[in-house]
């Protein structure tokens, strides 16, 4: 054997253990064994061993290496970690890692995420949707409720309690639904198709609440008064956190409670006093009740020894003395019930506390907690259902409404589009799938919901944009018959809520995610807030793990960028085995890429929020990736389903790459050098082709079993926009062959219109039935309704003090006269 035969073979099998993530030990073993074969063959002598055992020896001896190594190691990291607020710590420590973890790993378990259990609806959740849930749909009129009543009739909100559309996160014990996460994101998809405000109204009190809070942190006395009230919508709640002064940097909430002295009901206690102003806050105009947060204090030391007792969480009655409820935001023509609370100088007892005095100065790790859980569920879900009725409505309209002699949807510029709607309706699906049942299994996925509320949102915005460009002046003049204007006014309200988009990307998916899914990062962070001989031991077995943990992720991304890869295991060997084997070449790219920011940048980097929100993107395409296969693979593999899967899987590995590309061109001269380890042979992941968007486009426009799938639990009742559009579509579909068959009979081509008139042509030469006559005449009214736009006297477009004006002034018109 030749020197550069053994050294090739040499650097072959460490890399191969590496890449295995072998232990230090049989690391060592596999380099002295190779030492071995070395000297047997001459290659090796006495100063190789030496260097080698330089090298292994202080390693591999605990008390060397703690000394010589892990000591120093120790002592700078303490010096370039940056301290951490309290409320920070609380948001790290809150919520559960799950599958986001074996993402952040660099080396998925796809038999992991495949043995999570398929989320399904049980039998009496199931029955909720097809009764009262669709009942409601039927009842709601959004175009009353946008711009005639800005609110819901009367009606439909008795319905709502008396249903207990509220209380379908409240356990049977006290009178709620006891809904599993998955069937409230059915429940709010099938609303949201319906009305923005329907679907908003109904997801707060079941998202971040005093429900939820009570349920979790609640003593006895308070889940017995309230968690029934709420279950039977005595009470309506509201939740009370974003400040003026304080929205996406809700831990600086300047709103206080302090611990003093007053009198209540004619006796004189220690309670609080609250000053507060707060805003944006959904159902607070009609709520009875008040979730507050607010930061206490105990100045005089009245309940215990610290003064400053942190942010605290209460339940506040709406007629206390002292709160100012009632007024109204008016949020972009959605008028859902949303509006400012203020307070001055309101005295409340202790035990308005949730949970008590002993909860007291606990509220934000409590927020966070249930906000994990809010978030995975209530914008992505709406987000979602928004989007499924949005593609079938699009396809519908698309295939009725013709230009230059064809159904829109068949030209290559419409296509384009349609595709996206319906690649994302199928990929945002997928996410509220996945993100619902881990939680129905038990997790907080805080991370996954940040994720899924960012992205979601965002697929909502682009995927309405396109639903605009393609519906025309259909979509721009608002009315009863328009079913997307007021959605697409709503979408600045989805991506603003429960933490601003720009922030969620920028700071919260990678900063909590960095540090939480890391399998290493927090375990040395704890480790160097700790004093003495254990914390140095327990600081060596974390930041030696992480050391092999990168050379693993570094030795895997030079293998997998030369297209090893393809040799990855993955557990499926049909179309889709490829996108599973680019998901684990991206994972350990983004697990290196990571270690790679954290030591280059060290502290800093939560202040490089570009380089943060680039590192998030990697986590977060990653996560939708699994969740698009997940969802392929619950439901039976179906190849008619594969060109959404494609479609849905092509955009995010592309997007994904981009996110990888931009990081790495964008970090100077590391960048470059990673760059050319990466992708040595140039991208991998390419957009959507045209020829899968033609297949999407020609799925959409037709009624087929994909196509069912994909609006699978949405409201299509013929009573709403959405059904009539399908049956106005599956009509055209019906008349297409009697319009050619009465073209041929007249041997003259007339245009798709006046279908009424080409039926009483067919009459008229003996080629169509009276059944076929009103077939045509039945399409052409719904062809009618389709495209075109309601249009108002001027007098019914005025509302509030104009509209008064108007009657008033047409009123005394007619007593004059």
């Amino acid at each position: 054997m030749s020197i550069t035969l053994w050294i090739v073979a040499t650097v072959l099998v460490a890399a191969a253990l590496i890449y295995k993530r072998a232990s230090l030990a049989m690391f060592s073993a596999g380099l002295v064994i190779m030492f071995a074969i070395g000297s047997a063959i001459d290659i090796v002598g006495p100063v190789l061993w030496v260097i080698l055992a330089i090298v292994l020896v202080p390693l591999n001896l605990a008390p060397i290496r703690l000394n010589l190594l892990t000591k120093p190691i120790l002592s700078a990291y303490r010096k370039v970690m940056p301290e951490m607020s309290d409320t920070e710590r609380d948001a790290l420590e809150a919520g559960t890692v799950w599958w986001d973890g074996d993402l952040f790993s660099g080396d998925p378990d796809w038999k992991k995420l495949h043995d999570v259990p398929k989320a399904e609806l049980t039998a009496e959740e199931k029955a909720f949707l097809e009764g009262p849930c669709e009942e409601v749909c039927k009842m709601l009129n959004d175009w009353e409720v946008t711009h005639e009543l800005t609110d819901m009739p009367e009606h439909v909100w008795q319905y709502l309690k008396d249903e207990k559309f509220f209380a379908m996160i409240i356990k049977k014990e006290y009178g709620g639904l006891e809904f599993s996460a998955y069937a409230q994101s059915r429940v709010l998809q099938k609303l949201a198709g319906v009305s923005t405000v329907l679907a908003s109204t109904v997801g707060v009190p079941n998202s971040l609440g005093p429900g939820e809070l009570l349920q979790h942190y609640g003593t006895k006395e308070q889940q017995d008064h309230y968690l029934p009230r709420l279950a039977s919508g005595d009470e309506i709640p509201c939740f009370a956190l974003t400040s003026p002064e304080a929205g996406s940097d809700a831990g600086a909430i300047p709103d206080s409670g302090v611990v003093c002295k007053g009198e209540w009901n004619g006796e004189e206690i220690v309670g609080i006093k609250l000053n507060f102003n707060k805003r944006y806050i959904t159902l607070a105009p009609v709520a009875t009740v008040l979730g507050l947060a607010f930061k206490m204090y105990d100045p005089d030391n009245l309940i215990g020894e610290e003064e400053e007792l942190g942010i605290t969480c209460a339940l506040i009655p709406r007629d206390t003395k002292g709160v100012e409820i009632g007024r109204r935001h008016f949020p972009l023509n959605v008028p859902f019930q949303n509006g400012p609370i203020r307070g001055n100088d309101v005295f409340v007892p202790l035990d308005y506390i949730i949970g008590g005095q002993k909860n007291a100065g606990k509220g934000w790790r409590m927020l966070v907690e249930c906000l994990s859980v809010g978030r995975s569920i209530t914008l992505p879900s709406n987000s979602a259902g928004g989007i499924k009725s949005i593609a079938l409505a699009t396809g519908a309209y698309s295939r009725i409404r013709r230009q230059f002699k064809l159904p829109i949807g068949k030209m290559e510029g419409v296509e384009e589009p349609m595709a996206r709607i319906a690649g994302n309706a199928y990929l945002m699906d997928a996410v509220t799938m996945l993100s619902t049942k881990g939680i129905d299994l038990g997790e907080k996925p805080s991370v996954i919901g940040a994720i899924a509320k960012y992205h979601m949102t965002e697929k909502l915005r682009s995927c309405m944009d396109d639903a605009m460009d393609i519906h025309g002046g259909k979509g721009i003049c608002l009315g009863p018959n328009n079913y997307l204007g007021r959605g697409y006014q709503g979408v600045p309200v989805a991506i603003t809520v429960e933490g601003a988009n720009i922030l969620t990307r920028s700071m919260m998916i990678y900063g909590q995610g960095a540090i939480r899914c890391h399998p290493f990062v927090l375990k040395e962070m704890e480790a160097s807030a700790e004093q003495g001989p254990e914390a140095l031991k327990k600081f060596d077995k974390a930041v030696f793990g992480h050391i092999g943990f990168a050379m693993s992720n570094f030795v895997r991304s030079v293998f997998y960028g030369f297209g090893g890869h393809r040799l990855s295991s993955v557990p499926a060997s049909d179309e889709t085995r490829k996108y599973y084997q680019q998901m684990n070449r991206f994972s350990a790219n983004m697990a290196l890429l990571s270690d790679i920011a954290m030591g280059k940048l060290g502290g800093s980097l939560k202040r490089k929020e570009r380089v943060s929100a680039r590192l998030g993107d990697m986590l977060s395409y990653l996560y939708i990736g699994s969740c698009i296969l997940k969802r392929f693979h619950d439901q039976g593999r179906i190849k008619e389903d594969l060109p959404l899967v494609h479609w849905a899987m092509q955009d995010t590995l592309h997007k994904l790459q981009e996110a990888q590309l931009e990081m790495l061109a964008n970090f100077g001269g590391v960048g470059s050098f990673m760059r050319a380890i990466m992708y040595p042979l140039g991208r991998i992941a390419k957009r959507p082709s045209d020829k899968n968007d033609h297949k999407i486009a020609r799925m959409l426009m037709s009624p087929n079993d994909v196509r069912t799938r994909l609006g699978e639990g949405q409201f299509l009742s013929p009573e709403g926009h959405f059904g009539f559009l399908e049956q106005t579509l599956q009509d055209v579909i019906a008349a297409e062959p009697l319009y050619d068959k009465v073209c041929k009979a007249a041997g003259k081509r007339f245009t798709f219109t006046q279908l009424d008139q080409i039926g009483a042509k067919g009459k008229e030469l003996g080629v169509l039935s009276d059944d076929e006559v009103a077939l045509l005449e039945r399409t052409e009214a719904g062809r009618l309704r389709t495209i075109n736009v309601d249009d108002f006297a001027p007098e019914d477009l005025l509302a509030g003090k104009a509209a008064f004006d108007y009657a008033l002034k047409n009123l005394k018109k007619g007593e004059a006269a």
